[in-house]
């Protein structure tokens, strides 16, 4: 049974691009945003060996609830044998994953190009 794509949200953009899944965040992502891009977020991460890309290049404000979408993308995508990679260059939300440990496991590229060259492998255990 095939089920319908998620409705629109004004945080997320889904495409692909050699391969991956990207879903560029826009904007604020908080808890309000969380609860719009979840199932986007549920439906590239929710199938064997997917290959997805979050690309935080043009989020202005991340909080603890963007921190769990990371945290949930990573754990489906390890759960499902797939890979995930990870773009920032926000100093400040650089910082945050630094802080919190995630940056080790998911270490965030400076642009998609860079993301799409990294080797098919991943994120380890925190």
């Amino acid at each position: 049974m095939q089920q319908d794509p998620p409705p629109p949200t004004r945080y997320l953009r889904v495409h692909q691009d050699r391969g991956h899944t990207v879903l560029e965040f826009h904007g604020e992502i908080d808890i309000a945003a969380a609860v719009e891009i979840i199932p986007h977020l549920d439906a590239a991460t929710g199938h064997p060996d997917a290959r997805v890309v979050i690309d935080l290049t043009d989020v202005e404000f991340f909080d603890c609830s963007g921190l769990r979408l990371l945290y949930r993308a990573r754990h489906r995508v390890l759960a499902h044998d797939g890979s995930l990679h990870l773009v920032c260059t926000h100093p400040l939300t650089l910082r945050v994953l630094k802080v919190t440990g995630l940056a080790k496991v998911l270490p965030p590229a400076a642009s998609l190009d860079a993301a799409l060259e990294l080797p098919e492998t991943t994120s380890g255990t925190l």
